[in-house]
């Protein structure tokens, strides 16, 4: 039996850096300005801040501090606190989550490359076109190769290690990420037309709000802030002693946040500048970022360079969350099989390679099969994040509460003398309102996948 030796973070800079990267994603640069565009854009922003400072809070103190306190993946960590066949399961659903996202975000990753390579290479006219988008992803060799490229710098990099490929990556990129997302905004809100984009997203207007206003912020910082993936538990194992969990969980919050709020000002006024505010282009979902930008930058001056800029940006940002699934669905195979890394990431990419590939061809050669209506790609989206992942998170709560104590993730946040603050919030949200927003999530979004409520 192949011994693993778990790795670590050299200190706080590398868990912040490399925490923030797990959640700087996908969601962030195309998903959050969508939802705050259609679901009123200042109203949509204060309520997923307060959300994010709230529940979000509680759920990356609690992960991060099971993690560090077992110094296990969420399987074992769950086990090292109660012999409950429910949390055996809990935990597992945790450790599942990555190894179900990892496939399906490789496939969008590999969209990303395309599209970077595209404006590097291509005619913008025929970037532009309306059926550039959707001849490549029905292409199923292309979007094959693609998906492989994305795949397999994720996995050159966690091959690497904890310290030598995900830190000292998170390290370079996020910095970067962080210059590209600021120039590219302050780019965007300098088009005539735009200020009016910047002016719906940061003010707030009472009579955009609505309920699914709220319901639609709950999941988007759920995801966002990378909870119930089994991500925290296992970077919170790789955590030192001596770096505090309630400062660095402050340090992420506003990292994310504010990549969230710059992608917000990168595309709204954009949109805004190109179409007058229509809200057809600001409803345009996923398909914003492949179809409705590039028309933007084809209308911008610079906007080939512009566009090399953002696609890059957004590679960097899907790479980093992309090697933060990979590592937590790694370290679980390691510490509950006792195998070595180099083992368990093959074993990995062989389930991301196989399951990639089914989301990849689904809009392609696959797709006449599908699953309650769905292709590969979407229903394994709907059953991490609208299924799974709320009921991996309400287990966690029930962890804390009825298992762990409260006690003992207060001794480890505090550990060394390190301040909690936020204490008194934590015990009322992991308690009570957690829970509750968790529910919401899980029923609202089965509502809405079934047509029983439109988000």
């Amino acid at each position: 039996m192949e011994q693993n030796q778990r790795g670590s973070f050299t200190g706080k800079l590398g868990f912040v850096l490399s925490a923030a990267g797990a959640s700087v994603g996908l969601g962030n640069i195309w998903r959050f300005p969508y939802l705050a565009a259609k679901y009123g854009g200042g109203a949509f922003l204060l309520v997923y801040i307060i959300l994010a400072l709230t529940f979000g809070y509680t759920m990356i103190i609690a992960e991060t501090a099971i993690g560090r306190s077992t110094q296990k993946s969420p399987v074992s960590a769950f086990r090292f606190y109660s012999k409950s066949p429910y949390a055996k399961a809990g935990g597992w659903l945790n450790a599942i989550v990555p190894m179900l996202i990892c496939p399906y975000y490789s496939v969008i990753g590999g969209w990303v490359c395309k599209y970077l390579f595209a404006f590097l290479t291509t005619d913008m006219d025929a970037i532009t076109s309306d059926t550039f988008f959707t001849e490549f992803i029905t292409n199923g060799v292309s979007a094959e190769f693609w998906f492989f490229v994305f795949l397999a710098l994720t996995l050159a990099i966690i091959y690497m290690g904890v310290e030598n490929g995900i830190e000292r990556v998170s390290k370079f990129m996020m910095p970067i990420l962080l210059v590209l997302a600021i120039v590219i905004s302050v780019y965007t809100i300098t088009r005539p037309g735009a200020m009016a984009g910047v002016a719906y997203l940061l003010i707030p207007h009472l009579e955009n709000f609505s309920w699914m206003t709220v319901v639609s912020a709950m999941g988007q910082m759920f995801y966002s802030l990378s909870i119930a993936m089994g991500i925290l538990i296992t970077f919170g194992s790789y955590m030192k002693k001596d770096v505090s969990i309630e400062d660095s969980t402050r340090q992420v919050e506003f990292f994310d946040t504010a990549i969230a709020i710059l992608a917000g000002m990168m595309i709204i006024p954009a949109v805004f500048a190109f179409s007058g505010g229509d809200p057809e282009h600001l409803n345009a979902g996923p398909s914003l970022m492949f179809i409705t930008m590039p028309k933007i930058f084809a209308s911008m001056g610079f906007g080939r360079m512009i566009g090399i800029l953002f696609f890059t940006l957004v590679l960097f940002a899907a790479l980093t969350s992309s090697i933060a699934l990979t590592e937590s669905a790694v370290s679980t195979i390691a510490d509950e099989f006792k195998w070595s890394r180099f083992k368990c990431t093959t074993i990995m990419a062989v389930i991301m390679l196989a399951l990639g590939t089914l989301s990849c061809l689904g809009y392609g050669p696959l797709a006449f099969i599908t699953i309650i209506g769905m292709p590969f790609l979407d229903f394994f989206d709907f059953l991490t994040n609208s299924v799974m992942m709320p009921i991996a998170a309400l287990a966690i709560c029930l962890l804390v509460t009825r298992c762990m104590g409260l006690e003992r993730l207060e001794q480890e946040v505090e550990v060394d003398g390190h301040p909690f603050r936020r204490k008194k919030i934590f015990r009322v949200m992991i308690r009570y309102i957690a829970p509750i927003f968790v529910l919401i999530i899980l029923l609202s979004s089965i509502a809405n996948a079934f047509g029983l409520i439109s988000m």
